[in-house]
């Protein structure tokens, strides 16, 4: 989908000659427009939700939170989590992720607790978190998990969503005198990650990126209006 998206995006820059956009550019811009179209799902799942509740959402085909949240469950990925020193109760959290869905330890889930409640919680026989029923806090990038007799080197793990891997068009450098010649066999390549149903939503971010580098208001303009014909059709 990356090459298409890059055709169709100099197309419209070249329409009027309003200039080039190297590769390095256009990875750039296709990273910053990919996150963002990432990110907007949560916002229409949670606007979906918000339908359901207030029955104004359809069912079936007409479900679209189903096909939102099919799209966020792409990214969703398990791992171990590494303590960030020996025997203690304190893991690092994954370098990619962006939401943390569930944490287990084995096959008890660890219950999300502030740090302004877990001292509460542990000064208390009675609510201080067990083996039966651990809680764990956040902060930084790292996970403290509760009680401290939880902190073997594979006693957590975490079921998250994640960040997109950073997209990247690669050409043949060989024939870079021509011009870039696309290579999806480089070792470097990376396509998006989205459906390709959010190819026009990628080609109009990048050309509202593209537009203010060139100082061209009309792409801007151009993209500025398709942005806001699409949030009306949500």
């Amino acid at each position: 989908m990356i090459d298409a998206v890059r055709n169709t995006v100099l197309a419209i820059l070249n329409k009027n000659n309003y200039g080039y956009l190297s590769p390095s550019d256009f990875n750039l811009y296709a990273q910053q427009a990919q996150l963002e179209i990432f990110e907007d799902y949560f916002y229409q799942y949670n606007t979906q939700i918000n339908l359901e509740n207030a029955r104004r959402s359809g069912t079936e085909y007409a479900d679209l939170s189903k096909g939102i949240l099919e799209v966020i469950d792409l990214f969703s990925k398990t791992a171990q989590l590494t303590q960030a020193a020996a025997t203690t109760n304190t893991y690092t959290m994954p370098s990619d992720y962006y939401l943390i869905n569930r944490v287990m330890y084995g096959s008890t889930e660890v219950e999300r607790v502030s740090q302004s409640k877990i001292s509460m919680l542990n000064a208390s026989i009675l609510t201080a978190p067990s083996l039966d029923f651990p809680a764990y806090t956040t902060e930084a990038a790292k996970m403290t998990v509760y009680p401290a007799t939880i902190n073997g080197a594979t006693d957590i793990t975490a079921q998250y969503v994640r960040y997109p891997l950073t997209p990247k068009w690669t050409y043949n450098t060989a024939l870079v005198a021509q011009g870039p010649v696309f290579n999806a066999s480089a070792a470097d390549y990376k396509d998006f990650e989205l459906p390709l149903d959010n190819l026009n939503d990628l080609v109009v971010k990048i050309c509202k990126y593209a537009g203010v580098e060139i100082r061209e208001t009309m792409v801007v303009q151009y993209s500025q209006a398709e942005e806001q014909q699409n949030n009306l059709q949500q």
